[in-house]
């Protein structure tokens, strides 16, 4: 199947490791160009030689309020044209309600909340018909972790920003669509696993509750990620996709 990703050209944010640099290679494998972030340099530029001449990398925090202009300036500087943004962001600290703090609530906000919807919206000044923005997020839309508190908070805000945003951006044919993962097998999940004293007895309970009865690989994710930005998702919008391995219990 054709995706019709050939020459198009993405930003993606987060993209130096983890669930960003799997989606970012799949694209890249199906003939698009990417604009890589993160915010260490070094690693950024790492990311974009390994992906090939098709991927650029460019040092940014989602917290800055003049990176997103930044980014899609570049996607035009370096590759000629803008045709999406999948928006990226680390988790925030883990912790309960009662321990996280006011300060890590503020940090959270300005980098997962605030710096996502920026993205988006000067994404969206930018793009014309058959654009796309995405969002990864995760399956605490749905249902919050425990250990989570600050990420159960704000991402449901965003799926609905998401959903909101999808709205006012069909008229003219861009598409916002937002990937939901759980276990998959990266860094950031290994910590969680880690956090327990016993990461290999908590992986073995958390793939004992997930019907597919192991964790995600990132390829698993990118690949789906590649789909829902493509021509070949074109009719799909204000969608939140789940990549769990069937572990969320609603429909």
């Amino acid at each position: 199947m054709d995706l019709g990703l050939k020459d198009r050209v993405y930003v993606v944010t987060g993209a130096t490791r983890g669930l960003g640099l799997a989606s970012a290679r799949e694209l890249t494998a199906d003939g698009a160009k990417v604009v890589l972030t993160g915010r260490d340099e070094k690693t950024v530029a790492e990311a974009a030689a390994e992906l090939g001449p098709n991927a650029v990398g460019v040092a940014a925090d989602n917290a800055d309020p003049a990176g997103a202009q930044r980014l899609v300036d570049a996607a035009r500087t370096h590759f000629g044209r803008f045709d999406g943004i999948l928006i990226s962001v680390g988790g925030p600290a883990p912790g309960s309600a009662a321990d996280n703090t006011d300060d890590q609530w503020q940090a959270a906000f300005e980098s997962v909340f605030l710096g996502a919807v920026r993205l988006a919206r000067t994404a969206a000044a930018s793009l014309t018909e058959g654009g796309v923005i995405g969002f990864v997020l995760s399956g605490s839309v749905h249902e919050p972790i425990p250990g989570l508190t600050i990420s159960n908070g704000l991402r449901p805000g965003l799926a609905g920003f998401a959903k909101s945003l999808s709205v006012e951006l069909g008229p003219r044919g861009i598409r916002v669509i937002g990937l939901l993962p759980a276990r998959i097998d990266t860094d950031r999940v290994r910590q969680l696993d880690a956090l327990s004293g016993e990461p290999d007895t908590a992986r073995a309970a958390n793939e004992s509750r997930i019907p597919l009865g192991r964790y995600g690989r990132p390829e698993e994710f990118g690949k789906a990620a590649a789909f829902l930005l493509s021509p070949a998702a074109s009719y799909l919008t204000g969608t939140m996709l789940p990549i769990d391995g069937g572990s969320r219990h609603g429909f």
